[in-house]
Parts: structure tokens; sequence; C-alpha cells
């Protein structure tokens, strides 16, 4: 039998909600599971909107994919859901017990289980 949480902290969906419906930005930086993963939390249809733009231009499942994150994405901003059960980041890094986050360069957006989220600070760690 697991102890592990299975609440969310109200604060942090609250911050997802008004990021979901408002296009609500925010520097911020989540513990999960012993890893900092910090960045800038955005919203559920940013989120679909970039992921399916990494698909464009393949072959044709990666046009499919491409065309269903895109409607995720649509149906993510138009849906009237108040479950709201997963975080967004863009501009990501994850740090786990190292000076050097991982990726060390690039773009990385980044979608985690709001329940997984341990604890939280605002701002984003920068690495040297």
């Amino acid at each position: 039998m697991s102890n592990k949480q299975t609440s969310k902290d109200d604060i942090l969906e609250s911050f997802v909600k008004a990021a979901n419906e408002d296009d609500f930005t925010l520097d911020i930086s989540l513990l999960v599971d012993g890893a900092i993963v910090t960045g800038t939390l955005i919203s559920a249809k940013e989120y679909f909107k970039t992921l399916s733009k990494s698909f464009k231009g393949g072959n044709a499942t990666s046009k499919q994919f491409s065309e269903d994150l895109d409607e995720a994405g649509d149906y993510a901003a138009e849906s009237d859901n108040d479950e709201i059960n997963y975080i967004h980041l863009k501009d990501t890094s994850i740090f786990i017990s190292e000076n050097k986050p991982t990726p060390s360069s690039g773009k990385l957006i980044w979608r985690g289980k709001l329940s997984e989220v341990n604890s939280f600070f605002l701002g984003k760690i920068k690495s040297n």
C-alpha cells in the first residue's frame, strides 16, 4: 500500500485555473519526487498548441498527431471542466541532485500531474 499524496494544493490549483482561463503566466518552481522542475506556468491550450507545432512537417502520422494535439488545445480552452489535473510549464529546466539542469539548453515544455507536486515556490531557478 502506498502512502503517496493524492490531494492537490489549492493555491497551486488556483494558479493553474487562472492560466487555463485567463492566459495567466507565472515563473514557478515545483518539487516533484525529489526533482525541482522550474519554468513558466502556461495554459493547457498553449501547451497543446506548442506540442502540436513540433509534429508539423513530418509524415502522415506526425501530421495526424499535430492535428489531434491542436484540437486538444482548442478543447482545453473551451472546456467547462472544473477538475484540474495537470500543470503545464514552458522554458522548463529540471534539476536532479546536481548543479546543471536537464536539459542544459533548448526550449522544453513540461506537463505534470498536479497531485504529484510536493511543494512549490514562485520564481525560476537560473543555472550558471
